[in-house]
């Protein structure tokens, strides 16, 4: 599993031009079965988001976020195995 966290280079009017894209981008990873999750930060300066799969396809992926290709976010992208879950997550340890 991968936590990605964006950090935005400029401030959130910087994104704003790429949000509707970014969104479309968000959407085809959910029906690919790769994001998990996703959501801002707070404040405002960044989002994260969960992905599942191969670490090549999750870089891949996360290359073609139109926040990333027009340079206002960065990503970090961290792999971790989940060892603990809440209930009703127990799958995400799988």
């Amino acid at each position: 599993m991968f936590v990605l966290i964006l950090d935005y280079r400029r401030g959130p009017d910087a994104v704003e031009p790429y949000l509707p894209a970014h969104i479309d981008w968000l959407k085809d990873g959910y029906a690919r079965g790769l994001l998990l999750a996703s959501g801002r930060q707070v404040p405002r300066t960044g989002g994260v988001i969960l992905a599942r799969g191969e670490r090549a396809e999750v870089e891949a992926f996360a290359a073609r976020d139109p926040f990333a290709l027009h340079g206002v976010a960065d990503y970090r992208i961290v792999e971790f195995a989940p060892s603990m879950t809440a209930p009703g997550l127990e799958q995400l340890a799988q």
